[in-house]
């Protein structure tokens, strides 16, 4: 049977076969460490499983609006005020089940076929594919190390055709954990006002943010940006609660109708009970995301010291989110592999460390290490990752 053409043109995962592998040996068993996690380590915070214990209890295990619970847009509309200073109307607001599906119904509701959207690399995987299930058309533009891997003005400009419909923001990223500064994101603003370009503000690591970095949405910069802006976000990484499947998205009020008619006759809702919990998240204590938060900072600033002193090995610092994504080119050199990927599936085999090959967020020379595990996982896995670029390397 033929499968839809859309089917067909979606890319595979380049990190699929490192999983496998890593689930063959570990099956086998060997001792296998993964850094592949894209998820807090952290347990969802006790008051917020309590809301949906209650909720059950209740007996609010039913349909709801299609949108989301009024009680949850109010919390999240009252986070935007809080967070942010953005005004926010219910009708501006809709609830999905997770971040990705907010994009994947953004996309199918915005784009025509051959409508193009802008966006940076390295990205996250999702963006592309999202965009050619809705016909669209990605249009890569290669952020620079040498510029914090972030869009510039004069790229985005050029970047630019009659066909352009949208333009992502992700800050912090995924998978460099790179911020955008609020000048930075004036003058790209500025860019899409001018071309009425639609801005596409993905914010779900907002609350992972270091140092003395700070988030900044662009939509909270002037009215006209709000208005040309759809910031997608959601309580997976910032409560610990990816398996819960709440995110959602904010902005124009004719889109995000256009999302909810869409989601009411794909999800009907999303599930009631993780609403409920959402709730609770925004309502209750911010202390566990504090919490989480300042154990991931500690985490890095002990590991990434570590980690650029391997030979072969270059890193800029994270501002954000929890990935480390540092360039390997030339440990891979160093070792005598043609491309990092076969760096990764060598280190994997012989060493037992499982980490994400750059080239599944276009950036075929970096490899991405997440530190949403234990210090001492980390730490095991740089041991390991060290030995094997001393062992095998040809200088």
């Amino acid at each position: 049977m033929k499968l839809a053409d859309r089917v067909s043109a979606l890319t595979p995962s380049t990190t699929l076969a490192i999983t496998a592998k890593a689930k063959e040996l570990k099956a086998a068993g060997h001792d296998v460490i993964g850094l592949g996690a894209g998820e807090p380590d952290f347990n969802t915070p006790q008051h917020i499983m309590d809301a949906a214990v209650n909720a059950m209890n209740a007996g609010q295990t039913k349909y709801t609006p299609a949108g989301g619970l009024a009680e949850l847009k109010k919390e999240i509309i009252s986070k935007f005020e809080r967070d942010q200073g953005i005004a926010y109307k219910p009708g501006e607001v809709i609830v999905c089940s997770g971040a990705k599906h907010a994009l994947y119904t953004l996309f199918q509701v915005l784009l025509n076929e051959g409508d193009e959207v802008i966006i940076p690399a390295p990205y996250w995987v999702s963006y592309p594919e999202q965009v050619k299930l809705a016909d669209g058309v990605p249009v890569y533009v290669e952020a620079s190390e040498e510029n914090q891997f972030k869009l510039t003005p004069e790229q985005l400009k050029e970047a630019i055709t009659e066909k352009t419909k949208a333009v992502i923001i992700n800050s912090p990223s995924n998978p460099t954990g790179m911020l955008y500064t609020k000048e930075e994101l004036e003058a790209l603003g500025q860019i899409c006002l001018e071309h009425d370009v639609l801005i596409v503000s993905d914010e779900i690591y907002e609350k992972l943010i270091y140092g003395t970095h700070k988030h900044v949405s662009i939509a909270e910069l002037s009215e006209e940006l709000k208005n040309q802006t759809i910031i997608i976000n959601g309580v997976s990484k910032s409560h610990s609660m990816t398996g819960w499947r709440i995110g959602y998205a904010a902005g124009n009020e004719q889109i995000i109708k256009a999302m909810t008619n869409l989601a009411s006759h794909s999800t009907s809702n999303p599930t009631s009970i993780a609403q409920y919990a959402s709730i609770a998240a925004y309502a209750g204590s911010q202390e566990p995301v504090e919490e989480m938060r300042k154990a991931f900072e500690e985490r890095l600033n002990i590991i990434y010291d570590k980690l650029v002193a391997i030979p072969g090995i270059s890193c800029l610092k994270p501002q954000g989110a929890f990935y480390l994504f540092p360039n390997a080119k030339q440990a891979a050199e160093m070792t005598g592999f043609a491309s990092v990927d076969e760096f990764v599936e060598a280190l994997l085999e012989k060493e037992k460390v499982a980490i994400v090959p750059g080239s599944g967020f276009g950036s075929p020379d970096n490899v991405r290490l997440s530190y949403a595990t234990s210090l001492d996982v980390i730490e095991a896995a740089l041991e390991r990752i060290e030995r094997f670029v001393k062992e095998n390397s040809s200088n």
